[in-house]
């Protein structure tokens, strides 16, 4: 439910909020507070509930952010065209390339990204997230505010993201057969607690869930209101 603390976790893991207690492992690597400026080195890439894409920019210069990281020639280096800066240059516009052709945005690649329907700049939004290889995808709703076709649409495109690049992704969303169909493993918050925790097929009959998503009286309720 709205509240349960699921973007909260999710800004704690990215190192947007610093946890009161407890850790955040990544590996064999463990932060009271993940370093933020640090966090696509590791491997950890994020979407966010409310679209953060650059909306003056192209789609492909926004997915081309999305290796800033990776410039790692220096600035005088770019200046003057060193044939490092030129080839981690190609290499990053390769990249983006390939993730925009497998989110077929290539007929788009020199749009404004403001330009473009709400559907679609969730869609360039993963491909930023995905350009870099991510061991660990964090995506915050990213079904939110889309049509019923875009949503199917954008479900499929995660499931091949997670086939293709091997990703392990973190699914934050109230659509509860988006999530039963996408998901291996399920975990429920409700109110900042962790009410349920296992495979689709076990969360689907938990009680705790069912009321806490649908408010289902129970039997005794049931009676008392009659």
């Amino acid at each position: 439910p709205n509240g349960a603390g699921k973007s909260s976790l999710l800004n704690v893991v990215s190192g947007l909020y610093r946890p009161d207690r407890g850790a955040v492992w990544f590996g064999d690597r463990a932060f009271n507070q993940v370093p933020t400026a640090q966090l696509a080195g590791f491997g950890v890439a994020r979407t966010f509930q409310n679209l953060a894409l650059f909306k003056g920019l192209s789609v492909f210069d926004n997915v081309l952010m999305g290796l800033a990281h990776r410039v790692r020639a220096g600035f005088i280096r770019q200046l003057v065209g060193s044939p490092l800066a030129r080839r981690i240059e190609a290499e990053n516009r390769a990249a983006a390339a390939e993730v925009i052709g497998f989110l077929h945005l290539k007929d788009i690649s020199d749009r404004i990204a403001g330009t473009l329907p709400y559907g679609l700049q969730k869609r360039v939004e993963l491909a930023r997230a995905l350009v870099a290889r991510p061991k660990l995808l964090l995506l915050d709703e990213p079904f939110a505010g889309v049509t019923l076709s875009e949503k199917r649409e954008l479900a499929e495109h995660v499931r091949n993201a997670r086939d293709r690049y091997g990703a392990t992704i973190v699914l934050i969303e109230h659509d509860i057969g988006i999530v039963m169909e996408l998901s291996d493993h399920i975990a429920v918050l409700d109110y900042g607690r962790k009410i349920a925790d296992g495979p689709p097929a076990e969360i689907r009959s938990n009680q705790a869930v069912i009321d806490a998503y649908l408010g289902v009286a129970h039997e005794d309720e049931t009676e008392l209101a009659s």
